[in-house]
């Protein structure tokens, strides 16, 4: 009789998990457990999952770094959505012997929640859509998108299809980041600038640049004084591109106009974040990558990394080093 496989999904949100995927495809062996909530502390962490052989870690919901791998003796496959997760310690994993696999990215969602945020925030629809339920008629004045100028920091696969958007409204599109050709700019229909040009001219920036060493803390007081005060800044990538504390003290003081803001320092985010009843802001639990369809593909993919894992041959892997160290279940 084969042992048994213990799997865990973690921070299933909005329990999508089960219906998002053909899970009654695992082997009769493989026990399957979904958690909904989510869990801050590491030790409670380690507590719900030490028994698990696979653990499922949707985006980067709950870090993985070295010190919470090590207290997971039991642990050999952790699956990611995506093939990308910070949170994760690869390093760690590898010397530890924990194969990690991911799964086929998602781009289109991002870009279509982006282009939510910047028509929300300029046209102040979430006010009016409660001013309306109350009773209030046209509380707000909003600000028109065409002949504006749509500033990009990173002009990557998502970067670049803000730009085709932006070109549909016909704005004036800038971008810059530290690694941008002319050409690449050229081709997305945008002008390559400077930092400094792309936040002064920028009517509204939108973030899409990956967070590493070299992009944490990249807007702080410095580049938020430099934007116009009827500038927006809108971050769909991961809050800690931006300086939380100063782009705080920009929207109160009205450095700039508004933001809307789907990625954070902490998240979920605490209660009474500073944050919270600023009327320049828009917030919503980053959503880049929640729909049915992405959630289709992170599931699915994540179903087959563990069938295959389980019958000894991996794919999507992440840390191909651990290969060598892998022992059959």
């Amino acid at each position: 009789m084969q042992d048994m496989i213990r799997i865990a999904l973690l921070d299933d949100y909005q329990g999508a998990a089960m219906k998002s995927a053909p899970w009654d495809n695992l082997p009769d062996n493989c026990v399957l457990e979904v958690f909904r909530d989510h869990l801050k502390d590491q030790d409670a962490v380690a507590l719900r999952i030490k028994d698990f052989e696979v653990v499922m870690a949707l985006r980067e919901r709950t870090p993985f770094p070295r010190s919470l791998l090590k207290k997971l003796p039991n642990l050999k496959l952790l699956a990611t959505a995506g093939m990308r997760n910070a949170s994760i310690d690869l390093k760690a994993a590898t010397e530890l012997g924990i194969l990690v696999c991911g799964t086929s990215s998602y781009k289109s969602s991002t870009v279509e929640l982006a282009w939510g945020l910047i028509l929300a925030v300029t046209r102040n629809i979430p006010r009016e859509h409660y001013g309306t339920v109350a009773g209030k008629w046209q509380q707000t004045l909003g600000v028109g998108l065409e002949g504006k100028t749509l500033g990009i920091l990173g002009l990557g696969h998502i970067g670049g299809k803000v730009a085709e958007v932006a070109r549909a409204f016909r704005m004036r599109i800038i971008a810059w980041s530290q690694n941008l050709k002319e050409e690449r700019a050229s081709e997305c229909g945008a002008q390559r600038v400077e930092k400094e040009e792309l936040f002064k001219q920028a009517d509204i920036l939108t973030i899409h640049t990956v967070l590493s060493d070299r992009t944490r803390g990249l807007i702080s007081h410095k580049e938020l004084r430099m934007m116009k005060p009827t500038a927006y800044l809108i971050n769909t990538s991961r809050g800690p591109i931006v300086d939380e504390k100063a782009l705080i003290k920009a929207l109160r003081s009205k450095v700039i106009a508004g933001a809307g803001l789907d990625v954070f320092d902490e998240e979920p985010l605490p209660k009474n974040h500073a944050l919270f009843g600023q009327e320049n802001v828009i917030l919503t639990p980053h959503l880049g990558y929640v729909t049915e369809e992405v959630y289709r593909i992170f599931y699915g993919e994540t179903l087959e990394n563990i069938i295959n894992f389980l019958k000894g041959e991996p794919q999507r892997v992440l840390n191909p080093e651990v290969l060598q160290k892998l022992r059959p279940l």
